[in-house]
């Protein structure tokens, strides 16, 4: 029998032990005349790893930002891309400081308990804001630089930022919002600017019966047009599936008690004026009318007495002889109808 082929292996030299990076830094340093203690090695090695970390950051920020800008085209899309990358570049500096004090994950533990009061306590609130921001961002109900309303609070403003944890919100009385995104998908918000700028109001004007019904509609309506942030008209701006006249018009919204309601309807351009561009219409409606043939009604009422009113006995009983203040008697105060009534 003809013995097999025989293999010989070798063993790989055992590898030499990798040094650490203080025990790097201590060899680099090794030329200044005094020795580096290596706690001073370890906090020179740290404090370069968050240098390199700051600088990474800002060169991927630079780098990737426009692209990320044009892929998206959402800046709030664009913001927290570009958060969670500086945040992965900061949590691999931590890594890297955690190994440079020979440290790693396992080595961070909390007992159980501990661990799940905090998350009881702490990071549930967090970790919804942080799930809600993700709802928000996906389903965008607003965008950075809309203009929008709390109608629970009716507070407007521009929203100024979008993050995980919250929404920041610089009101039009020059103030800042801080809103967590848990309670901000609970509250009904209006937003003017997220497709069309563009916000149409109205204004009731109730003029009386007797008043020029055709005339009070032209004037109403002039009286928006000469407004600057007024669409004068033009084409019919399109709501969802309805088209609308862009031109302010008035029209006779009902017949009320005490006139006929005419309601104008005109569009305002700039959604954070809406306030000044209201006062403005009512100011020149108020003009517009005030030299013509048309009242504007207010709530009157006119009581009619006659025969089939009815009666209502009304007597006066006699008062003593007893004097006022003034030494007079009641008598003497009465007027001449009032004593002719009393001997009546």
């Amino acid at each position: 029998m003809r013995p097999g082929p025989v293999w010989e292996f070798q063993t790989s030299p055992t590898p030499t032990d990798t040094p650490t990076a203080a025990e790097a830094t201590q060899s680099l340093l090794s030329w200044l005349p005094f020795a580096v203690p290596k706690w001073a090695a370890q906090l020179l090695a740290s404090l370069f790893v968050v240098i390199l970390a700051l600088v990474t950051a800002r060169l991927v920020v630079l780098v990737l930002g426009r692209r990320i800008a044009q892929r998206f085209r959402r800046p709030s899309v664009t913001r927290t891309i570009l958060r969670g990358i500086r945040v992965g570049v900061f949590l691999f500096a931590l890594f890297t400081i955690m190994g440079i004090y020979g440290l790693s994950i396992s080595d961070i533990g909390l007992s159980v308990a501990v661990f799940s009061a905090v998350v009881g306590v702490v990071i549930a609130p967090i970790v919804g804001s942080f799930i809600s921001g993700v709802f928000l961002l996906a389903d965008q109900p607003y965008e950075i630089g809309d203009m929008i309303e709390l109608a629970d609070r009716n507070q407007r403003g521009f929203v100024e930022d979008i993050t995980l944890r919250h929404t920041k919100v610089f009101t039009l009385d020059n103030t800042f919002l801080v809103i967590p995104n848990g309670t901000m998908r609970d509250r009904d918000v209006i937003n003017y600017s997220a497709e069309d700028p563009r916000t149409r109001l109205s204004l009731d004007v109730l003029v009386t019966y007797e008043s020029d019904i055709d005339e009070a509609r032209t004037l109403i309506e002039q009286a928006a047009r000469s407004v600057d942030n007024v669409i004068e008209g033009g084409p019919n701006i399109r709501v969802g599936g309805a088209r609308y006249p862009a031109a302010p018009t008035a029209y006779i919204e009902s017949f009320a008690d005490h006139g006929v309601n005419l309601r104008l309807r005109y569009w305002v351009t700039e959604p954070y004026k809406l306030l000044a561009a209201r006062s403005k219409v009512q100011t020149n409606v108020w003009s517009q009318l005030d030299d013509a043939d048309v009242e504007i009604a207010y709530p009157h009422s006119h009581l009619y007495f006659d025969e089939t009113s009815g009666e209502m006995q009304v007597s006066v009983a006699e008062r003593g002889a007893e004097t006022l203040a003034g030494g007079q008697s009641p008598d003497a105060q009465l007027s001449d109808d009032d004593a002719d009534y009393r001997e009546d």
